[in-house]
């Protein structure tokens, strides 16, 4: 069985297009429709139901998609480690970073990185953590730089590099602006702009206001950090936005006793070997740590 007729397969799955699996593959349609023909008649099995446009995964397709994953995880892991015993830097590095941290954080990490190891291709995709995460943890990428989750569990590694400080913001003339301080039951009598219920950075938030009784009136969500400044930034609502995001546009409040921040650091899957190229970036990032 071809390991590219599997990967045609799960990319498939993953986007129920033939189209756009193709797009990933960086192959033309028809070639993946032969591929899945090619997969469906070594099985001798439908892999996939399809009805006008929409495209679904048959029972077999289901019971095959976790066996793939494995396949296509093991050959990964059996190059790279293969690939270490150079001890050279080099090849192709798979990972995934935020877009807040790709902006603000990680372009001088990588201007270091690519000057020492010229011959690393770096293979970037923009995600939202929680995306990559899951990434991580299904082996399609190396490793990722993220918000980290608050609470992590074995399989997933995590190197914490830098504290990222949240601070409450409000437009200049939001009613609170010029308070000298505010408490939360104050912030809760306004409307609020919060990240999606699923990211990291709300689960942190709501932490803290359900840890003080304190019910936010959410109005509105986006994952989105630029997009939730705009908002508050217009007078829509309050919200809370890392320091490194302020400026003239948004006001912070001082709220007392209250300390903010979340952790944004490197992940990797603990079972899975990381390459020569990931060590190394692991090892810059660590050099980065606050």
């Amino acid at each position: 069985m071809d390991t590219a007729n599997l990967s045609a397969f799960l990319a498939v799955a993953e986007h129920a297009s033939f189209s756009r699996a193709a797009e990933q593959l960086h192959l033309t349609q028809p070639a993946i429709s032969k591929r899945i023909a090619t997969l469906e008649q070594q099985l001798d099995a439908r892999l996939f139901d399809r009805i006008g446009r929409h495209i679904s995964m048959t029972e077999a397709g289901r019971a095959l998609k976790p066996r793939a994953e494995q396949i296509i995880t093991a050959l990964k892991d059996t190059r790279r480690a293969l690939g270490n015993l150079s001890s050279q830097v080099q090849g192709r590095l798979s990972m995934a970073t935020s877009h807040h941290i790709g902006l603000h954080r990680l372009p001088p990490v990588l201007r270091t990185y690519t000057a020492a190891y010229p011959d690393v291709a770096l293979d970037i995709d923009f995600l939202d953590s929680e995306v990559a995460y899951d990434k991580v943890l299904h082996g399609e990428i190396e490793l990722a730089v993220i918000t980290l989750a608050p609470i992590l569990e074995p399989p997933i590694m995590a190197k914490a590099v830098w504290d990222d400080p949240l601070d409450f913001v409000v437009a200049p003339e939001h009613p609170l602006a010029n308070l000298p301080q505010v408490d939360l039951a104050q912030l809760a009598a306004y409307p609020a702009v919060f990240p999606g219920v699923n990211t990291f950075t709300h689960k942190v938030v709501s932490q803290l206001f359900q840890q003080r009784g304190v019910s936010p009136q959410i109005r509105m969500s986006t994952n989105y950090l630029e997009t939730i400044k705009m908002m508050v930034s217009i007078g829509l609502a309050w919200s809370v936005l890392p320091r490194t995001m302020l400026d003239t546009q948004v006001k912070a409040l001082q709220v007392p006793d209250v300390t903010l921040q979340r952790q944004l650091g490197v992940i990797w899957h603990s079972g899975r070997t990381l390459s020569n190229a990931g060590q190394a970036l692991v090892r810059q990032l660590d050099c980065k740590q606050m």
